[in-house]
């Protein structure tokens, strides 16, 4: 077989072991919230959540896609080693956070991946110097400034309907009301399974942020869906995980700033905030490794 068959074979072989690990990893903020609140089981809330994940290219476009593959690295210093290097990066970040139960970002762990592999691949080419020519600016400007951004959408858009749903349901009995947003939360599920399918593609985390009952779930879930339907039209890659995770500290706070656990929620911003490095430098230095092997 050709080397260079071989290589795209093998590239292919890794994106298909990085979409496994983006699954178990990243998959479960699909259904966060509606498996935390027991609307369904997570069995169910996966086939819902895959089904919604999968119809979100046909409704809300691949701005996304084509934002990371072609907005946020010159072209001209990638090649399939960079891409192979990368895919690698976030895959061995993916498991860390994995292994440590951080709710990380898998898109933001690629983009990292890719960056650090093409910027490798500009030093080993052209010196050290080269290597800040390797990004292009504006694709990630938006995208970094949306890592602020879209947790404190969704934490914002999450008190807000949180606080109006208990006004509007003030004088209602609490069953009825349960089991309303039972009922709502599968639709605000299938919305945010879209808005996800369209940014990256699944960390029930509910219970370790704050308990959640329906009505938390519904009123997260939409702030999250929201947020991920403007972004995915404006093609910017931003984390899902981070939307959520604000949407469900916005419901938390409602009730009272210590029905957030905080500590769980610093750790995890610290991994966000180091995920684009990290998956960075595992892949810049998995690039060299590359680069003296062949």
């Amino acid at each position: 077989m050709h080397a260079d068959v071989l290589l795209v074979l093998i590239t292919i072989l890794v994106a298909l072991i990085f979409d496994f690990v983006n699954g178990f990893h990243d998959s479960a903020n699909s259904i966060a919230t509606v498996v935390s609140t027991r609307v369904l089981s997570p069995r169910l809330a996966v086939v819902w959540a895959a089904l919604f994940n999968f119809l979100a290219a046909f409704f809300l476009g691949t701005a996304v896609a084509k934002t990371i593959g072609s907005g946020m690295i010159r072209l001209e210093f990638v090649d399939q080693y960079v891409v192979l290097a990368g895919l690698f990066g976030a895959i061995a970040w993916d498991l860390l956070t994995w292994w440590w139960g951080l709710p990380t970002s898998s898109s933001h762990a690629l983009i990292g991946g890719y960056a650090g592999a093409a910027m490798s691949r500009a030093a080993f080419r052209y010196g050290v110097a080269a290597m800040p020519n390797v990004i292009i600016p504006h694709g990630w400007t938006k995208t970094l400034i949306f890592i602020v951004v879209a947790p404190m959408m969704g934490l914002i858009l999450g008190f807000v309907f949180m606080l109006s749903v208990y006004w509007i349901f003030r004088r209602s009995a609490p069953q009825p009301v349960d089991r309303l947003f039972r009922r709502l939360q599968l639709i605000s599920a299938a919305a945010y399974s879209l808005g996800h399918g369209a940014n990256d593609a699944q960390k029930t985390m509910g219970q370790k942020i704050t308990k959640l009952k329906p009505v938390g779930g519904f009123c997260a879930e939409t702030a999250g869906a929201l947020t991920l339907f403007g972004t995915a039209l404006a093609g910017i890659p931003v984390s899902t995980t981070h939307t959520i995770t604000g949407a469900i500290v916005g419901v938390g706070a409602v009730h009272r700033l210590s029905a957030v656990r905080w500590g769980v929620a610093g750790r995890i911003i610290w991994a966000w905030i180091f995920t684009i490095p990290a998956s960075a430098v595992i892949a810049g230095v998995t690039y060299g490794i590359m680069n003296k092997l062949s």
